[in-house]
């Protein structure tokens, strides 16, 4: 029997990636989007869902229980991106992001768990981030709610066990998708004193995403993941040194860890 697979964000970039490769390894996917009547070219089926909505999450989930009877993989891969000062980005922006990349997936997972824990078993995969192990300049608020979700996954995961259900993160790198287009970024301010430094910060941001990795890797790995016995805590899908700043992180001295990064984003 084929595993139900229910991902959120499943229209463009990554989670239309791995949605298109877990459905021709044979898994029944369904993936989600705000308004997939807009979606002409999806190989499976697209449900209508907003993470930052209750109530279509609830419906959504229902929606693939009543097709196929169970939900046997959730991924969260639904998110946005954002940048800026802190200083400079609106308040309301902050919690914005927090509400489609923390508060959603929670929500999504609290949907999701009562059908899991009457099958006793599921998997949910958290896609998270690389950035998310560490404060970068000018992407605080997405190395924040990243961070978070990482952080809610490693608790998650311990309280469901005893129902034979498994919680991963796996936290991308820069991969080459649309995600900088719908990213917020806080606008340049003429006269600003961030003005020079962030400009030259948004430029190098977009071309990381532009050289990024390919969105097939992500969905290998996802594959793997759902066909491994036992999920682990942490996954990193990426560029070496991307995946390797992490360990860095681990082992140098904060404030050598700090001037490293500095040079890199060139401040």
């Amino acid at each position: 029997m084929s595993k139900v697979v229910l991902i959120t964000g499943g229209s463009s970039g990554i989670g239309k990636s791995i949605g298109e490769f877990l459905h021709q390894k044979g898994f029944t996917v369904y993936g989600t989007s705000r308004n997939p009547e807009r979606i002409t070219d999806a190989i499976f089926p697209l449900l209508a869902l907003d993470v930052r909505k209750v109530d279509t999450i609830q419906a959504a989930v229902n929606e693939v229980i009543s097709r196929s009877g169970r939900i046997d993989v959730v991924i969260n891969n639904a998110g946005v991106g954002i940048t800026g000062p802190l200083e400079e980005i609106p308040t309301e922006e902050i919690k914005n992001n927090f509400e489609t990349n923390f508060f959603g997936p929670i929500e999504v997972m609290k949907a999701a768990l009562p059908q899991m824990r009457a099958q006793k078993s599921g998997l949910i995969i958290n896609v998270t981030s690389i950035a998310g192990y560490m404060g970068l300049p000018y992407r605080s608020v997405y190395s924040a709610s990243k961070g978070a979700l990482e952080l809610i996954t490693e608790a998650l995961r311990m309280e469901v066990k005893q129902f034979g259900i498994q919680i991963t993160n796996v936290a991308p790198g820069d991969f080459a998708t649309n995600i900088a287009s719908g990213r917020y970024h806080a606008p340049i301010i003429k006269g600003s004193s961030y003005e020079k430094v962030y400009g030259e910060m948004l430029r190098t941001m977009d071309e990381h995403v532009d050289n990024g990795s390919n969105p097939l890797d992500m969905a290998v790995a996802v594959y793997k993941i759902i066909q491994a016995p036992k999920a682990r805590v942490h996954y990193k899908v990426g560029a070496f040194m991307q995946k390797f700043s992490i360990v860095l992180k681990r082992i140098l001295p904060d404030t050598l860890y700090e001037k490293m990064l500095m040079n890199h984003y060139k401040l």
